[in-house]
């Protein structure tokens, strides 16, 4: 029975690539080429990104849709905006500003560059206060 949703070999080429060594030298080492080892990661990116968006839904099934932070807001406006948000609701969120910062970008790095959201994001609150990204 498969254990995850990622292949031993799919795992073994992210943990080099994790390292740092090139797709060729994934290559050498695991005897394949280099054209296979791309293949094979991104397939496992696709899996990742799968699985994190089957979660997200998870997470909001218990969730209401609080507000769309939109791309180019500077992330201290974020957690004002959905502090705002959560108080119109009667919701008080559970992190502080620093921690909301901080929650927002581990959920999906690639949406924020430095202070700045780079794309759209959907944000959803449970009646714990608990806040999740979409």
């Amino acid at each position: 029975m498969k254990e995850g949703l990622l292949t031993d070999r799919q795992k073994e080429v992210l943990r080099y690539r994790k390292k740092g060594l090139t797709q060729q030298q994934i290559a050498n080492i695991i005897g394949t080429s280099k054209a296979n080892v791309c293949t094979i990661e991104k397939a496992a990116i696709e899996n990742i990104q799968r699985s994190k968006e089957t979660l997200e839904f998870l997470y909001t099934l218990d969730a209401s849709h609080l507000c769309t932070v939109k791309s180019g807001t500077d992330l201290l406006d974020v957690a004002k905006i959905i502090y705002a948000e959560a108080e119109k609701m009667g919701i008080k969120v559970k992190y502080d500003t620093i921690s909301l910062i901080n929650h927002m970008r581990d959920s999906n790095p690639e949406r924020f560059k430095g202070r700045y959201v780079r794309e759209d994001v959907e944000v959803y609150i449970n009646d714990d206060g608990e806040l999740y990204f979409g």
